[in-house]
C-alpha cells in the first residue's frame, strides 16, 4: 500500500482514502474523499460526502496520508 506521491500531475477529482485518522476534522482511517483543490506541494483539499453525496467534511489533507482509489487495472 502506498501513500499519494508528490508529482507534478494534478489529483484534482481523483478519489482518495485517508490512511490515518484526521481527529481534529473528525475523520478516521479509511474514508473515501474527493480532491477538490490542491493547495501546495504537500497537501490537498479533500471533500467527504456521504453516499447521497453530501459533504459532512471538507479537510486539508496531507498527500502522504492518501490513498489513491482506482477502479480500472493499472500495471504496478
Amino acid at each position: 500500500m502506498s501513500a499519494l506521491k508528490e508529482t507534478n500531475k494534478s489529483p484534482l477529482l481523483d478519489v482518495m482514502a485517508l490512511l490515518g485518522d484526521l481527529p481534529a476534522e473528525g475523520l478516521a482511517r479509511g474514508q473515501v474523499g474527493t480532491v477538490v483543490e490542491s493547495l501546495d506541494e504537500r497537501t490537498v483539499l479533500v471533500e467527504f460526502a456521504d453516499d447521497q453525496g453530501r459533504a459532512y467534511a471538507i479537510a486539508p489533507c496531507p498527500r502522504s496520508q492518501l490513498l489513491a482509489l482506482r477502479y480500472t487495472p493499472q500495471a504496478a
